[in-house]
């Protein structure tokens, strides 16, 4: 089989879904990251100089194009899976252990993945297009002073937090199905790649979660 039907093919595709599902992860921990510097409380110093930095490195703008190639790819992966999937039969895309593919939230992939994206075009809306617009422009701009503004008002707040929700439970199966579609697939890892799914699922998202819910309660000043 050559390269390109290979990469066309079933398993060429849960590759691809899998091995872009592990690339986003990471960015995950690297946007947390950078999130949880607001925690400071300093006025948004820290957050800011973190938020600049990576605005102005040009590795990090460089690695933004494949981030977005990736998400791109990951999206139309899933589409093209879900779609193959329920027309030949109503099993998702990684899971092989049938506990998991009986989980409301294994079988709605598809949902998730579309609250995410709407989340999505919604988060970079108001914080990743006002700051390119900024470098674009060599201006200063106050990311902190935009969450601010964004997160005084509760409709941007509940979105956030119905994107972090879907964020959850899209984790919770995405995670291991990501390390099994790549064949880390092993009794003596597998307990261990479901627990750290388990945790990631839970701590990344409420990062996520915490900073709204803090700037609109003003504890984050």
């Amino acid at each position: 089989m050559s390269k390109e039907n290979f990469l066309s093919s079933s398993i060429g595709k849960k590759l691809i879904m899998g091995g872009t599902g592990l690339f986003l992860i990471s960015f995950l921990v690297v946007h947390a990251s950078i999130n949880a510097c607001i925690f400071a409380n300093d006025g948004g110093e820290l957050f800011n100089t973190a938020a600049g930095f990576m605005a102005h490195n040009i590795v990090i703008r460089i690695m933004e194009i494949g981030l977005f190639a990736g998400l791109i790819l990951h999206i139309v992966q899933a589409l093209v899976l879900t779609l193959a999937n329920n027309k030949a039969r109503p099993v998702k895309y990684a899971v092989q252990n049938g506990g998991a593919n009986s989980s409301w939230y294994s079988r709605s992939m598809g949902i998730l993945g579309s609250l995410l994206l709407l989340f999505l075009v919604v988060h970079l809306a108001n914080f990743w297009v006002p700051t390119k617009v900024a470098v674009f422009n060599h201006e200063e701009h106050n990311t902190f002073a935009g969450l601010k503004e964004v997160f005084a008002n509760p409709m941007f707040v509940a979105i956030y937090l119905v994107g972090v929700i879907s964020l959850a439970y899209h984790l919770l199966h995405g995670f291991q199905s990501a390390f099994q579609t790549m064949g880390l697939n092993h009794k003596k890892y597998t307990p261990m790649i479901k627990n750290l799914g388990i945790a990631f699922s839970i701590i990344v998202p409420l990062l996520f979660a915490a900073m709204p819910i803090s700037m609109y309660l003003g504890i984050i000043k």
